[in-house]
């Protein structure tokens, strides 16, 4: 007789908890990291989350390059089952083909390409 609110009930709690927690500043400022561009220099369209807390989406950069991201968000289920202590990711991004990046475009003061760990140095 009971059983049917309560069944309705704790599904809903655990299907709301499926969902990424992670705020768009702080979506931003993980993006800008990966792809080494400051925040307001790109626009992140086409997110989708899946369950679990991946969050996958493009983004466009103001001087052409196209990335593909993804990262994973602590949800609110796992923020509560850790008491929130569970982090959020950084974000994984690949550039597209015609990206600076992903053409060898930017290069560093010794002539060879730039990537990640070079321009995290500040050698690009």
């Amino acid at each position: 007789m009971y059983l049917r609110p309560i069944t309705a009930l704790t599904t809903a709690f655990l299907l709301s908890g499926c969902a990424a927690t992670i705020n768009q500043s702080g979506l931003e400022q993980r993006t800008s990291q990966a792809i080494g561009q400051p925040t307001g220099q790109f626009s992140i369209t086409e997110r989708t989350e899946e369950t679990g807390g991946r969050i996958n989406y493009n983004v466009n950069t103001k001087d052409g390059g196209t990335y593909r991201c993804y990262m994973y968000s602590a949800t609110s289920f796992q923020k509560a089952m850790s008491f929130g202590m569970t982090p959020h990711s950084d974000a994984i991004c690949t550039p597209m083909a015609g990206t600076p990046a992903a053409s060898g475009q930017r290069s560093n003061t010794s002539g060879s390409t730039c990537n990640a760990l070079l321009q995290a140095a500040g050698r690009c």
